[in-house]
């Protein structure tokens, strides 16, 4: 990729996590680079500076990626030569999506060198590439079924592309393997072939023809490896998520077998809150870290306090006012719940979601799945969530409950009040003894 003015273009590959601000995984808009050398969209950097009142790890300034934070609030200017080839590389991108070739191609082949570039090309981008811009590149492992589908399906339209460019220069010589090159599709039952069968030009070198096609069989491979890798990632998510103690004297048993899956999209907004004691129920107990409640089995005898619940309810000590936050709840050793957020004035003889200031999803068996918002039920259809992943942003006034423990799934979204600050809230049927929830540690 050259710049202005360049006396001569030499072709570079660009991938689009080159071009992508660590915050949105975007495309960068409007970039602008801190002291650092880091580079983020401007509007995503102050978004995060400000999200939380605190900007970055407490420091108001911080780089999201380093950490490094300024004194006094730097100066963001955009940085022209990111923002140039940010548009390039969008130009190229509707170009080829459009079937057409991007700008300088065919310069470049009339160069001399050219299919076997695109070709050569094309196989270092499916190389493992270094972290860059990105905190969670995307890998076979980390994607589901129809994101891998869709990649394949892409890939082999590039290598088709390549294929009828190769065959409108030189015929192959011979026959069989050389001729022919079959690309396993994931998305269809059927196998693409593509033979030699069109008019081409005797002008290229056969012995970079060749070279070619050994690249295009290189990619063929690292296809499949790709293909067997996900299908391997597939089995390692059916895990389920083990079963936390009963016990809330062992709460970090559960936390040294974590079930196998992917990393959440949701971690960067990732918060670890902790059981407030004054609002505990004296029909329940919490672990020594304060991350696991368990039903007790017999009442304690607890202080009386004006903040704690007469029913088996608790809330955390952490006030979510502002920003985007995010939290993971395992319920599967529990058989009656409901998981949520209250505000900390929610009347302690009420139950969660039967008031104006709280909403939760609630489980009480097969067929009694519910949400509750504003006092009213709605009624789900979903199999018991064995981890329930909350996601609160209050910039937009808007809660979503998601299953998480195989694979993300939307289980309900509405909308909150944020007249006053929110505190993630629980339920737990006092009449089971031993029945627990753990707040998890988000996977990164």
């Amino acid at each position: 990729m050259a710049g202005p003015g360049s006396s001569a273009a030499i072709p570079v590959w660009l991938a689009e996590d080159d071009l992508s601000c660590i915050i949105c995984h975007g495309l960068l808009s409007w970039p602008t680079t801190l002291a650092c050398g880091h580079s983020f969209c401007r509007n995503c950097l102050m978004k995060t500076w400000g999200a939380r009142g605190a900007g970055v790890a407490g420091r108001p300034w911080a780089c999201p990626t380093c950490r490094e934070g300024a004194a006094h609030q730097p100066r963001l200017c955009k940085n022209t030569l990111l923002q140039y080839l940010v548009d390039k590389y969008s130009r190229a991108a509707r170009e080829l999506e459009e079937g057409g070739e991007p700008a300088g191609g065919h310069a470049h082949r009339a160069s001399g060198g050219h299919a076997h570039s695109h070709a050569h090309s094309l196989a270092q981008a499916l190389a493992p590439q270094p972290q860059r811009f990105r905190a969670q590149p995307r890998v076979a492992g980390q994607q589901n079924t129809a994101e891998i589908a869709q990649e394949l399906k892409e890939l082999a339209e590039e290598l088709v592309a390549i294929v009828k460019s190769l065959q409108r220069q030189k015929p192959l010589s011979g026959s069989g393997a050389d001729n022919e090159l079959s690309i396993l599709d994931k998305t269809s039952p059927q196998t693409l072939s593509l033979a030699s069968s069109e008019p081409v030009t005797p002008n290229a070198s056969e012995g970079k023809m060749r070279d070619s096609l050994q690249d295009l069989k290189e990619i063929q491979e690292k296809l499949q490896r790709t293909l067997t890798w996900n299908e391997v990632s597939e089995e390692q998510t059916q895990v389920d998520v083990l079963a936390v103690p009963s016990s809330s004297i062992c709460p970090l048993f559960a936390q040294s077998f974590p079930a196998t899956r992917r990393a959440s999209r949701f971690a960067q907004w990732a918060i670890y809150p902790s059981f407030d004691l004054r609002s505990l129920s004296s029909n329940l107990e919490v672990s020594t870290d304060c991350r696991t409640v368990t039903v007790s089995h017999w009442p304690h005898s607890y202080p009386w306090r004006p903040e704690r619940f007469s029913s088996s309810q608790v809330l955390c000590s952490q006030a979510l006012s502002s920003g985007q936050q995010y939290w993971e709840v395992d319920t599967s050793s529990c058989s009656h719940w409901a998981v949520g957020v209250a505000s900390w004035s929610m009347n302690r003889h009420g139950m969660l979601g039967r008031t104006m200031d709280s909403w939760c999803i609630e489980w009480k068996g097969t067929g009694q799945f519910s949400a509750w918002t504003n006092v009213k039920k709605i009624s789900l259809d979903s199999d018991q969530p064995k981890v329930v992943g909350i996601w609160l942003d209050l910039e937009e006034g808007k809660l979503a409950f998601y299953s998480v423990d195989n694979q993300e799934r939307l289980l309900y979204e509405c909308e909150v009040s944020i007249s006053s600050p929110l505190h993630p809230a629980f339920w737990l049927y006092g009449l089971n003894p031993g029945n627990s929830l753990t707040i998890k540690q988000v996977k990164a």
